[in-house]
C-alpha cells in the first residue's frame, strides 16, 4: 500500500504535463490534424488515468495522510523552488510539444520514460520535486526546526503556502524527510 502510494505521489508532479498532452490531443481532434483511431483513444485513456492517479496520489498523500502533525518552531529555512522546478519543466516541453504520441513507437517510448524516471524518482525519494505542487501555490523549503519542547535539530524538505517565518510555531504533517506539509493551523 506505500508503494502504491508512492507512485501515485510520483504521477502527481507530471499532472501538468498530463494535462498538456490532453489539451494538444484535443486540439488535435478539434482541428482535424489528429484522427481517431485505437492509439488516440488509448492516448485519452491513459494520460486521463495518470491525471487523475496523481490527484488522488496527492489528496491520499496530503489531505487524507493519516502522519501525526507535529507541533515546531522553524530555525533556518531555504527555498527551494525554483532548484527543482526548472529541470521538470523540459521534460513537460519534450512530451507535450515535441513527441509525436500519435505514433505507436512514441506513445511506447513515452511511457518507458515515465516508467524510468518513476523508478529513479521513488527509489530516490524525490517526492520534493513535484511542479504540479507549485503550480497550486506552494513552495519548497529545506528547513531546519526543533519540536515543541524539544532541543534537538531536525532537517526536513517541506512544502508551504507562502513564506513560513523563522522562529514561529507550525505544524508539521511529515511524510518522509523529502515530503512534508507545513501550515499555520492544525487540521
Amino acid at each position: 500500500m506505500k508503494l502504491l502510494r508512492k507512485i501515485l505521489l510520483y504521477f502527481s508532479a507530471f499532472v501538468p504535463m498530463y494535462f498538456l498532452i490532453l489539451v494538444k490531443f484535443i486540439f488535435g481532434i478539434i482541428g482535424e490534424s489528429i484522427e481517431i483511431d485505437i492509439l488516440c483513444i488509448l492516448n485519452l485513456a491513459a494520460y486521463s488515468i495518470l491525471i487523475l492517479g496523481g490527484i488522488f496520489g496527492l489528496l491520499w498523500n496530503t489531505v487524507w495522510n493519516k502522519a501525526e502533525c507535529q507541533k515546531i518552531k522553524i530555525t533556518s529555512k531555504q527555498n527551494l523552488t525554483d532548484q527543482h522546478f526548472l529541470g521538470y519543466f523540459s521534460i513537460f516541453v519534450l512530451f507535450a510539444l515535441a513527441f509525436e504520441l500519435t505514433n505507436l513507437s512514441m506513445f511506447l517510448v513515452s511511457f518507458i520514460i515515465i516508467i524510468f524516471v518513476g523508478i529513479v524518482y521513488i527509489n530516490n525519494e524525490m517526492f520534493y520535486i513535484n511542479p504540479f505542487l507549485n503550480v497550486l501555490g506552494f513552495n519548497f523549503f529545506e528547513i531546519k526546526y526543533k519540536k515543541i519542547g524539544e532541543e534537538k535539530e531536525i532537517s526536513s524538505k517541506m512544502f508551504y503556502r507562502g513564506e513560513p517565518q523563522i522562529g514561529k510555531v507550525y505544524f508539521l504533517k511529515k511524510e518522509n524527510d523529502n515530503f512534508s506539509f507545513v501550515d499555520k493551523n492544525h487540521k
